[in-house]
């Protein structure tokens, strides 16, 4: 039987890498295989020039942004064109370099299961339905893992192709934390330690998905609510930003104990997912189709941008169609690099 491996995050000051169990196996914060692949090769060794000779380098990031279009009925739009694009960074208009309609490019999934005691009523039809979303998502290239988190964090499966594997971890989720009191009344007391959402997140980003290149996801099975979490909310959701991650949020909650969907919505808005209400089986499949058609079918623009400064802030972006009746989903902005 696969083991579980628990995720501890410390109390994060600014942005120092978090302590992980996983970090004694050495697992982390190396690259990938699709990683390595795309590393230049060492330069030859050349023969010294005096600094007034050198030519001036000067550095541009290049950003990188997937786009989901939908027209007003909620159907994927594939015939859009780069001139129908319009890109604003921090209200200045960008010029789009690079364009392309992307069906196939692998993607890093990692799924997010709430197993706190709000959930319990809830956990069996999130399992099936998780194990159905792979099994029909996942492709060759593609790597996903399998994290539960309630009082703790855990990973269950981490990344890889083997859907039995992820299907085992997804079926030995389990509920940990103590069931919170149903109440008519108002939401139910805080719980001390009883949901790491924002942990969870934070970790996911951080610690798993970061050194991971081209698409990546969290899809998050969840009532959205967290108690005892180490980070912050606005934290877990610069995680993501960071490592361009697109939050995807499943509302699965028991209506006893409700949800909580601004922060729900926070997550998705700031990353270019979407929340999804989920009050049913059939409901919960319907959702996974949208999502992985989305994952699926997306538009890749390019830019470099003109503010051109190494300072480490943040740059709101802002992707507008120019046919009526399209709506779009992007991340909302990126970290400028930091020399």
């Amino acid at each position: 039987m696969a083991r579980t491996q628990r995720l501890y995050p410390q109390p994060a000051r600014g942005w120092r890498r978090v302590s992980l169990a996983l970090l004694a196996c050495g697992a982390l914060f190396l690259p990938s295989d699709r990683s390595r692949a795309s590393l230049p090769a060492p330069a030859p060794a050349q023969q010294s020039v005096p600094e007034s000779q050198r030519p001036l380098r000067v550095q541009v990031q290049l950003v990188n942004l997937f786009v989901t279009a939908r027209d007003n009925k909620k159907r994927i739009v594939p015939d859009l064109k780069q001139e129908d694009f319009r890109v604003r960074e921090d209200g200045q208009e960008q010029k789009v370099e690079y364009f392309s309609r992307e069906v196939a490019l692998p993607v890093t999934l990692g799924m997010l299961l709430d197993t706190s005691g709000s959930e319990e009523h809830m956990l069996g039809a999130i399992q099936q339905a998780a194990s159905r979303f792979l099994r029909h998502t996942l492709r060759k290239g593609d790597l996903a893992m399998v994290i539960s988190f309630d009082m703790d964090v855990n990973l269950l499966a981490d990344f890889t192709q083997d859907v039995e594997q992820l299907e085992d971890a997804i079926r030995r989720a389990r509920i940990h934390a103590p069931r919170p009191p149903p109440t008519v009344q108002g939401p139910f007391p805080q719980l001390p330690q009883g949901t790491s959402f924002y942990d969870a997140v934070y970790l996911a980003c951080m610690e798993k998905l970061r050194p991971e290149a081209g698409r990546k996801a969290l899809v998050i099975l969840t009532d959205a609510t967290d108690y005892g979490s180490k980070v912050r909310l606005e934290q877990a959701v610069e995680a993501a930003q960071r490592t361009d991650t697109v939050v995807h949020i499943l509302l699965v909650y028991d209506p006893r104990y409700g949800a909580d969907t601004a922060v729900a919505r926070k997550f998705a808005e700031e990353t270019g997912g979407r929340v999804i209400s989920v009050r049913s089986e059939k409901k919960l499949e319907e959702a996974f189709a949208q999502i992985a058609e989305e994952l699926r079918t997306q538009y890749t623009l390019g830019y470099y941008p003109t503010h051109r400064a190494r300072d480490g802030k943040f740059r709101r972006i802002q992707v507008e169609v120019a046919r009526k009746g399209i709506n779009v989903l992007a991340r909302k902005g990126y970290y400028a690099p930091k020399d």
